[in-house]
Order: C-alpha cells, then structure tokens, then sequence
C-alpha cells in the first residue's frame, strides 16, 4: 500500500547585532549544516552536498535511520536554500527499495525597522509502500503516524537550528569573520595596485 506523509515547519529567529550582517555569514551555507545536525552525522561529498545520516526513527514497530543526501546553496543575498537529493535506509532493503524522501527548506534574511530575523520553511515528503503486515493497519491511523513522525523530525531540526545558528554565528562573526573580511580587503588592495 503506497503511503504519503507529509510535514512543514516554519522558523522566525530575531538575530543579534553583531560587527559582521548575518549576510555574510549565510554565504557560507556549509555552517548551516553544521547548525542543523550533529557534526558527527555529516559527511561532506562536494562543496555543495552533505550526507546526512538521521537519527534512528521508530515507526509502528520498524526502527530504521535513513541516510539522506542533500544540496545547500546560497544566493548572493543570503538566502540558503536545502534540497534532499538521495535517500537511503540501511538494513532494510525492502523498504529502501519502495521509499522516497523529498525535503525542501530555505532560509533567509529580513531586515525591518533596524532588526534582522531570519525566516525560513522547510517541507518534508515521504513516500512509500508499506509491508504487510502493517499495510493492513487502517490508513488514517498509518497517516497520522506518519506525519507525527515527520513532524518530530522537522521540529528537532528546528530547535537545534535556532539554538545552534546563533551560537555559530556570534563566534563567527567576532572571531573568524574579521580576519577573513581583512584578508578580502589586503587582495583586493594588492589586486588594485
């Protein structure tokens, strides 16, 4: 039986002034990934795509951790987008076989009367068959199951996004940011002379 669950999360986070804008900062959208899952989950592949490895999920009486690959990139204004690329579940070859993982996010910066927020959405599908015999529970209860556990997902990434972010970036921007704004300035001054 071919399921569908579905989930969003929306975030708004008040970013602290600090001597280098968020913009810059969000140019760099390897952070991000940093921000949203434990570093010791993450593999990087290229410059723009990471293997994310989730925590195990418990679902009716499956426990499974899939494995999901994704693209992050940033835009010149800051805005960092997140698209899920691949998905794998190990050790569960009939439903690696018959899952589809689609999640979509963005992140962005918004100026209003002096204060910076960052708002962004992600959204979560997933698509599979289930087995029997668990394809004969009733689908209602198979969906809300579903889309509860989806939903847990997406709002650990969010706490630990809001938490994680602010902490990176204020570390960043008073210690890493200067020095690097400063080696920009002296090439470019090089590079003009």
């Amino acid at each position: 039986m071919n399921t569908q669950f579905v989930a969003s999360q929306s975030v708004e986070i008040t970013v602290p002034e600090e001597p280098v804008p968020i913009q810059h900062y969000l140019r760099q959208p390897q952070r991000l990934v940093h921000a949203i899952a434990d570093p010791n989950l993450i593999k990087p592949i290229s410059q723009e795509r990471y293997q994310l490895q989730l925590r195990p999920l418990n679902f009716l009486s499956l426990t499974f951790q899939p494995t999901v690959t994704l693209k992050v990139w940033a835009d010149a204004d800051g805005t960092v987008h997140l698209s899920s690329v691949g998905c794998e579940i190990r050790g569960l070859d009939y439903i690696n076989q018959r899952f589809a993982l689609d999640l979509k996010g963005k992140l962005y910066p918004v100026q209003n009367d002096g204060v910076t927020q960052l708002k962004g959405k992600a959204d979560l599908k997933v698509n599979v068959d289930i087995p029997l015999p668990f394809s004969l529970t009733p689908r209602p209860i198979l969906e809300t199951t579903g889309n509860s556990l989806l939903k847990s997902v997406l709002l650990r990434i969010k706490q630990r996004l809001m938490h994680q972010l602010l902490l990176d970036y204020r570390h960043w921007a008073n210690q890493d940011a200067p020095i690097l704004i400063q080696a920009q300035a002296t090439e470019a001054f090089t590079a003009k002379g």
